[in-house]
């Protein structure tokens, strides 16, 4: 197999991977509640990433430590617990389409935090993708439950955003895996005691084990929090970070596929509102150029 093709199966593994993500949340939160949810997400993740945690915690620089346990607060654990509090009322389609905002949330913390410049052009960009956004609730029509819980996706992806200003202009030379690895290592840390605090481990000696939801959690957490960090890690080694960069684009389609699958209802409306928010990333992305 030819480099381009593997690039490509890369690609394709990874969009598979984190576009199912909300389709995992839904089923965690069949029979657990959505902190359950979240913090086995980020428990299982920081397990699977454990080996990697020990190799690489001893050539980090202390005083970066901190910094990359804040890149795990932003960029992992606060995310993992709007999303499924959000996901209690809100399809799981949904909250892919509402995911795709994170480019342009990442250009925005870069521009307000770090005085990172904009053109013009990604101006354009960013009013077309909030606009996506707006139409989006717009659509839903008038319901407070689902606006109130939409906007926990959208600080989520504020967070994300964030967390991507914060590594590029503060962690620059680490991989995403070294990164990953410690960030979840404490997420991990704080995960635990939530899970003891929510009375979890009373599930698995009860009579009724909620399997399903188990599966789908930890799943959650090795597939789409722990190996899809490698996966991306490679990909922009491989095919660098503007192709990888494309994944943003894949998420909401698999989102809303397996959303379909799940009986989930997506209008057409909804659909065009998520080629406005993704018209408006390709817009920035291709003024970064």
């Amino acid at each position: 197999m030819n480099n381009r093709a593997i690039n490509w199966s890369i690609f394709l593994l990874l969009s598979l991977t984190w576009g199912s993500s909300f389709i995992l949340m839904k089923i965690g939160l069949e029979a657990l509640s959505p902190y359950q949810v979240a913090s086995l997400r980020l428990f299982s993740a920081g397990i699977a990433l454990l080996p990697f945690f020990f190799k690489y915690i001893r050539q980090t620089p202390l005083n970066k430590i901190p910094v990359i346990i804040l890149s795990g607060i932003l960029g992992n654990l606060l995310p993992a617990y709007l999303f499924c509090i959000a996901e209690t009322r809100i399809d799981s389609a949904l909250a892919g389409i509402l995911n795709g905002l994170v480019p342009l949330m990442s250009l925005l913390a870069g521009f307000f935090l770090f005085r990172a410049p904009i053109v013009r052009l990604q101006l354009l960009g960013i009013f077309a993708g909030l606009l996506g956004v707006v139409l989006l609730f717009v659509v839903k029509g008038v319901d407070t439950g689902y606006w109130y819980y939409g906007l926990w996706i959208v600080l989520a992806t504020i967070c994300y955003g964030i967390n991507i200003a914060l590594v590029h202009h503060h962690l620059k030379g680490y991989s995403s895996l070294q990164l990953g690895s410690i960030a979840l290592f404490f997420c991990a840390l704080f995960a635990l005691p939530v899970l003891m605090y929510t009375h979890f481990f009373h599930l698995l000696s009860g009579p009724a084990i909620p399997w399903r939801s188990l599966a789908a959690s930890v799943t959650l957490g090795i597939l789409g929090s722990g190996i899809a960090s490698v996966l991306f890690y490679i990909l922009i080694n491989r095919a660098g970070a503007l192709f990888a960069s494309m994944v943003t684009y894949a998420l909401p389609v698999v989102a809303i596929g397996w959303g379909l699958l799940a009986g989930e209802r997506i209008s057409f409306l909804q659909v065009l509102c998520l080629g406005v928010i993704l018209a408006g990333v390709y817009i920035v992305n291709k003024a970064k150029r």
